[in-house]
């Protein structure tokens, strides 16, 4: 099959600056590549990558693009001028994939590719829009069922199928025997995420520890922005908390994820998040998760099993929050018995897998 990926106008490819889709299709058109299939992949412009190359197989276009903007209507003009540059790149295809708002409106001809909406977020109202794709592609089971409620005209065009994870990602990682023992948060520095919360949860914490925050709080990479990252660092008891800032290379995620005793992931986004990479990362590196209990987390996490849930929209979740923390912390036998359980979930998750699965779908469409 003839694919072509166009990503969104903020982020390049490969994921240099971080971005979960970006990472996600990355991996994946290299696979479709590895497997036989000529991918064409486009992105955002970067100065430390050339505007066309060969990489792994898979073709990259690269595009002049946009630092991610704070307002909405901005960041809508910005993906139209960015969508029609891509309309005059894109090649003859069988499958156009893309998470664009506005390329999917834009593209007429027939010859790039029958159109597949990876839809990575939250339907919003713009779903009924998209009436001459092929595909509705939700990338988690609640995802899926906002968009089949949106336009249950369109419910047929509608799939649910996951976010792969690499095969480099998997290890069977012992838990760590250092102390104190060490809370991760990876992700955005956001306050969809939870991160006050869970900085006022530790606090509490009778128990010594660290927690460690890795992620961009910068706007440019999606964080919240320079005042909100002094609001938490004055939360924050200097030699308990450590933000470490973005990294983006898999060897010092994996680095983080293997040091730390507990993964956590507190986010409050009801319709902000839709499947839940960096907690299903975790568990790939035989770390046990603990999540808020958002609806796409249960399409790997099952609490009290392979990993555990605290209430977010509880009375008082900061004091649920830190009543978990501690017991968990408190018990090393029991996060050891655990991880194996998150581990063997997680490569329910592996890249060929996944892959397999994607492309299974596109030919359906061209059968």
């Amino acid at each position: 099959m003839k694919i072509t990926v166009v990503q969104g106008a903020f982020l390049p490819v490969p994921p240099i600056m971080g971005g979960g889709v970006e990472k996600v299709w990355s991996a994946l058109t290299q696979e479709f590549a590895r497997l036989g299939h000529s991918v064409t992949h486009v992105s955002r412009r970067h100065p430390q990558l050339p505007d066309a190359e060969t990489r792994d197989g898979v073709r990259h276009v690269r595009l002049p693009g946009f630092d991610s903007p704070r307002g909405m209507l901005r960041r809508q003009c910005e993906d139209l001028l960015y969508s029609l540059r891509a309309v005059r790149a894109l090649p003859d295809a069988d499958i156009l994939v893309t998470n664009t708002f506005w390329l999917p409106l834009l593209v007429r001809n027939p010859r790039h590719g029958k159109i597949y909406v990876h839809v990575a977020r939250y339907p919003k109202r713009q779903m009924r829009l998209y009436r001459r794709a092929a595909r509705l592609q939700a990338v988690s089971n609640p995802v899926a069922d906002a968009v089949r409620a949106q336009v249950p005209a369109l419910a047929h065009k509608v799939c649910a199928l996951p976010n792969p994870l690499p095969s480099a990602q998997y290890h069977v990682s012992p838990q760590p025997t250092s102390q104190p023992p060490v809370i991760l948060y990876l992700g955005r520095v956001h306050p969809e995420k939870g991160l006050e919360l869970l900085l006022r949860a530790v606090a509490k914490l009778p128990v010594p520890h660290q927690l460690r925050i890795v992620g961009p709080w910068q706007t440019e990479f999606g964080g919240g922005g320079e005042a909100f990252y002094q609001s938490l660092r004055a939360l924050a008891a200097p030699e308990r908390v450590q933000f470490t800032g973005p990294l983006f290379g898999a060897a010092e995620l994996n680095a983080q994820f293997d040091a730390a005793t507990l993964f956590v992931y507190p986010s409050l986004a009801e319709k902000g998040e839709t499947f839940g990479l960096a907690p299903l990362e975790a568990m790939a590196r035989s770390r046990v998760a603990l999540v808020s209990d958002l609806a796409c987390f249960r399409d790997f996490l099952r609490a009290g099993e392979n990993g555990f849930v605290f209430d977010h929209r509880a009375a008082d979740p900061v004091a649920g929050l830190a009543r978990q923390l501690g017991e968990l912390l408190a018990a090393p036998e029991r996060l050891a018995a655990f991880a194996p359980r998150a581990y063997a979930t997680a490569k329910e998750f592996e890249l060929p897998t996944v892959a397999t699965r994607y492309l299974a779908d596109f030919q359906s469409l061209l059968a």
